[in-house]
């Protein structure tokens, strides 16, 4: 990204760099499943496994939701050892942004953007530790 502008006569410069800012904010609102938010609520639907880019051949533990705020349906990377025991069908979970390069898929999990975090308002970490155990619903 170039340097911002300085000087007496930099006004126009300077908006037509913050114009091209609202274009970009605006795509994303746009084309974002979530929005152009951080993070949100969804329900599973199915769990499912994905399979992993070569040379990596691992079956890669997934769950499909469907947002609560609009209702697309996206693929959630479960992290964690045994997370899919954990998550079940019909729970409430959070999803964020994995943050892969320019907020596409991070490593060998092909089409995957989102990974969950919370299930049924608990953390998904706190319980895959033994911190906590999972509400009854």
């Amino acid at each position: 990204m170039a340097k911002k502008s300085k000087g007496l006569r930099a006004a126009r410069k300077l908006m037509k760099r913050r114009s091209d800012f609202k274009e970009i904010k605006r795509l994303k609102k746009k084309f974002d499943p979530l929005g152009g938010a951080s993070q949100a609520k969804a329900i599973v639907l199915e769990k499912i496994q994905v399979e992993a880019k070569q040379p990596n051949s691992a079956m890669r533990k997934c769950a499909r939701v469907q947002l609560v705020k609009n209702g697309k349906q996206v693929t959630a990377f479960m992290t964690g050892d045994g997370a899919q025991k954990l998550i079940n069908e019909h729970d409430e979970v959070v999803v964020e942004c994995i943050g892969g390069k320019m907020g596409r898929a991070m490593g060998d999990i092909p089409g995957v953007r989102w990974r969950v975090i919370k299930v049924n308002d608990q953390s998904l970490n706190a319980l895959l530790r033994g911190k906590i155990e999972k509400a009854r619903r």
